[in-house]
């Protein structure tokens, strides 16, 4: 079964960023160093040529996955009409007595530390559908309960 992408606008425009920075800028700048490693000689014992070529390798698989992601995804407009959650979505919720606010993306994009979760997660996948004043159970990566009361949905 192949992956199906799922991106917002926002994260399919930093998909894009990041894709034309690594086929300009990086290529040039990791071509440069392995160019200059091998005027060091004996490219065999020669590290500054083994991290460069690395690096080519590293940056080549995350251009062809970049690419690969933007050819299938699949681009959500949030619907500005719903009050329900959907890909999108920002949400305000308490989770275990805890306010938490999260923007719902797809796995491709999502990124806890920037606030947007998975609508695969468990508490993505829980509150999805839903609106304000709800109140959902779902169980944790930890598969402890937690309830989730939803206190605002921005679309």
């Amino acid at each position: 079964m192949a992956n199906e992408y799922i991106l917002t606008q926002e994260g399919k425009e930093k998909l894009e960023e990041e894709l034309h920075y690594l086929e300009t800028e990086k290529r040039a700048e990791i071509g440069e160093r392995i160019k200059v490693a091998r005027e060091f000689g004996d490219i065999s014992e020669n590290s500054e040529y083994d991290d460069a070529k690395n690096e080519q390798g590293m940056m080549e698989a995350r251009i062809a996955e970049i690419n690969r992601i933007l050819s299938e995804a699949t681009i959500v407009a949030s619907s500005k009409r719903s009050k329900n959650i959907s890909i999108g979505s920002t949400v305000n919720l308490t989770m275990n007595g805890v306010d938490r606010t999260f923007t719902i993306v797809g796995a491709a994009e999502s990124n806890i530390s920037e606030g947007k979760i998975s609508n695969e997660s468990p508490v993505g996948a829980a509150i999805l559908g839903h609106k304000k004043g709800d109140t959902v159970e779902a169980v944790g990566p930890t598969g402890r309960q937690i309830t989730l009361i939803i206190n605002s949905v921005e679309n």
